[in-house]
């Protein structure tokens, strides 16, 4: 049998964002991909759906699988052929185990890559506007663990009091009073700037500020949690000059985005560039329909009108076109309607002109727009999903128009991935269509959530709707684009503030 191979991977700090390129592209082609508790949910969601994921997370004096079967595991995979990941916080090389993780594939000759991270000791405070190093006061940065193989926190702090650089503990939370205590002793000023970077690059982020002599006290009475980091210096009072990200709309905000996951990465971007901490949590997929009446439509395209309501409908709409053997000479002299933008730039990307769509984007219009147009001898084919609203039928068949209503693909439910990810109250949801409100009602149901409490911002009235029944506190955006939803998420978080 062939010999798999072992990427050791740095997912950075957490933010989906600060993954390498190198790092995203090997993760997507993974079978079997071992992560730590710190991996953020977005990166761990990019394997693809028949990967293998094992939580390989280890918490403050709660190792889930001891270091020894984590490198047993790497070897057993790679033995048997398959891409391993091993997805771990920040840079695998820096206080990550690393190096005893190759030992084992060293000695058994498996091939291995290491893909380096963002280490949280620059990442973090640069989030917290912090610069580790600055002529005016630092020019030397040490980054120093606070918890080693034996737990003995055996630090030199005379020689890094000596150094007058930046200093930098990672996973030193629990030590942080002997370190204080360490660094005053050995002759630092008490009164020397400390921060604490809590959960950095991440919508929970803190920093909490202070001297040596009082940040013990104060990391108490704010009940500072794990992950976090310490950095001493003072680089830190730039932190209120250099902060940059509480200026962003949706600093400090998480949001869940509930599209199927071959279309939800361009609204995950819009939501990120304006800060958020993205959850992208599908809720549904879309899946192609093939059937003998898919297969005589297309034989035979003999209609006045075709009419698109989703991007998928037209994504599956020209996949049929080429199947049969069609192209865009058959569509000539056929009137083409749509939805809403969206779905018309889809079209327009195919080199044809929309000629119909509604001021208001939703299926009602689209029917009332359509009628304005139509001749009572005229065929109308509409290409969209099997269970679609009926809505357009109603208003058209009322008129007595020909309507032919096609299911080019159906929506089912997602099996929704938490891992590493347990949802707050103060979230705000995202809801793109009335499946999407099923799907995460379908993927919750054993969470026991009281839906009331759920900030649900949803894509047009028929979403809304949906929501309501199950009392979701719903806000709706003004117009059913995406570009508009994100106003309306940006307008709900400020009213949260």
């Amino acid at each position: 049998m062939k010999i798999g191979k072992v990427w050791l991977i740095g997912a950075g700090p957490s933010d989906f964002e600060l993954l390498t390129i190198k790092g995203k592209k090997i993760i997507e082609k993974a079978d079997v991909i071992l992560y730590d508790r710190l991996v953020s949910h977005s990166i761990i969601n990019l394997a693809k759906d028949e990967a293998m994921l094992i939580d390989v997370g280890k918490y403050a004096n709660n190792h889930t699988i001891p270091q020894q079967e984590i490198n047993n595991l790497l070897l057993k995979y790679a033995l048997d052929g398959k891409n391993v990941v091993r997805l771990k916080g920040g840079d695998p090389f820096l206080f990550g185990r690393g190096g005893e993780e190759l030992e084992l594939l060293a000695k058994n000759n498996i091939p291995f890559e290491v893909v380096s991270g963002i280490t949280s000791a620059i990442s973090v405070p640069a989030y917290n506007g912090i610069p580790v190093t600055h002529r005016d006061f630092a020019s030397s940065l040490h980054i120093i663990t606070g918890h080693t193989k034996y737990n003995n926190c055996n630090i030199d702090f005379k020689s890094l009091v000596k150094l007058n650089g930046t200093i930098i503990f990672l996973m030193g939370v629990s030590s942080l009073n002997f370190i204080c205590n360490g660094l005053i002793n050995a002759g630092m000023d008490k009164n020397t700037p400390i921060c604490i970077l809590e959960k950095g690059t991440t919508a929970k982020q803190r920093n909490i500020k202070g001297s040596l002599s009082n940040i013990y006290e104060k990391s108490v009475e704010k009940q500072v949690k794990t992950p976090a980091i310490i950095i001493v210096g003072e680089v830190c009072n730039l932190s209120e000059k250099f902060e940059w990200k509480k200026y962003l709309p949706l600093a400090y905000k998480r949001v869940l985005v509930t599209r199927p996951k071959d279309i939800n990465s361009n609204f995950c971007d819009m939501l990120r560039d304006n800060g958020a901490e993205v959850i992208d949590l599908p809720t549904i997929k879309t899946l192609p329909i093939q059937n003998n009446e898919i297969k005589e439509v297309f034989n035979n395209l003999d209609y006045d009108y075709i009419v698109f309501t989703s991007p998928k409908g037209v994504e599956q709409f020209f996949y049929n076109m080429k199947l049969y053997k069609k192209d865009i000479r058959d569509l000539f002299n056929k009137k083409i309607a749509v939805v809403g933008r969206t779905t018309k730039k889809f079209i327009e990307e195919k080199g044809i002109f929309v000629d119909i769509m509604p001021k208001s984007y939703s299926g009602k219009e689209l029917g009332n727009e359509l009628l304005k147009h139509l001749k009572n001898n005229d065929k109308v084919l509409l290409a969209r999903a099997k269970d679609g609203s009926q809505d357009i039928l109603d208003i058209l068949k009322d008129k007595n128009i020909v309507v032919r209503d096609l299911a080019l693909y159906e929506t089912k439910y997602e099996k929704a991935n938490f891992i590493n990810y347990t949802f707050e109250y103060d979230d705000i949801v995202t809801f793109t269509s009335a499946s999407t409100v099923l799907g995460f009602i379908n993927s919750v149901k054993y969470y026991n959530l009281d839906y009331s409490k759920i900030k649900a911002v949803c894509i047009g009235k028929q979403t809304e709707k949906e929501a309501k029944k199950y009392n979701f506190k719903t806000f709706v955006s003004n117009m059913a684009t995406l570009d508009s939803l994100l106003e309306k998420v940006i307008e709900v978080a400020k009213k949260e503030d």
